[in-house]
């Protein structure tokens, strides 16, 4: 085992930010593609009963209408990405585009417990159904969002703990013989 950290710890797969760069890449593939849906209506109409069964989003029908409550997800989420993207720049930006994607998975997350249908009514909890298997990947999406916020502020402030600093200074992964 110790072979293995010490290949993996010489590989370079464990430097330089990598990790993060690559979270942070595979948010904004996520938020990019997902917001591209929200123009179209078959997603409009695909997120009805997540809209409308989420205690923080089940206002904006009433406030935008069917549509507008897709667009303004879709631009919430070009707009988390474009900030994702900065970030592998500015660490500022990426601070903020964090935010919003940890406040878009926090939203997602609090429909689970009130999607119709959500549980098998014969296995009963955790049997999954209906939308709620699609929802639980944005348990993960969360934590990644978490992930790039504590990196992006460590960045910023320049934290001891990530070795990473404003200046852009990098740690190098220390294995013990």
């Amino acid at each position: 085992m110790s072979l293995l950290i010490r290949a993996l710890a010489k590989s370079g797969l464990l430097r330089d930010r990598l990790d993060q760069h690559l979270v942070r890449a595979s948010m904004v593939l996520i938020f990019v593609l997902f917001g591209y849906q929200k123009w179209f209506e078959y997603e409009a109409q695909g997120l009805i009963p997540f809209i409308r069964n989420g205690p923080l989003t089940s206002w904006m029908y009433p406030v935008f209408g069917l549509h507008g409550a897709s667009w303004f997800l879709g631009v919430s989420e070009w707009l988390t990405a474009a900030l994702l993207v900065w970030g592998f720049r500015d660490p500022r930006a990426g601070v903020v585009g964090a935010i919003l994607a940890v406040g878009t998975f926090v939203t997602t997350v609090t429909i689970i417990p009130f999607m119709p249908d959500g549980w098998d009514a014969a296995a009963g909890f955790p049997a999954m159904t209906g939308n709620v298997p699609f929802l639980m990947k944005d348990v993960v999406l969360l934590a990644a969002s978490l992930y790039l916020l504590k990196q992006d502020v460590a960045w910023v402030v320049g934290s001891p703990e990530t070795g990473a600093s404003h200046a852009g200074d990098r740690r190098a992964v220390e294995v013990a013989s």
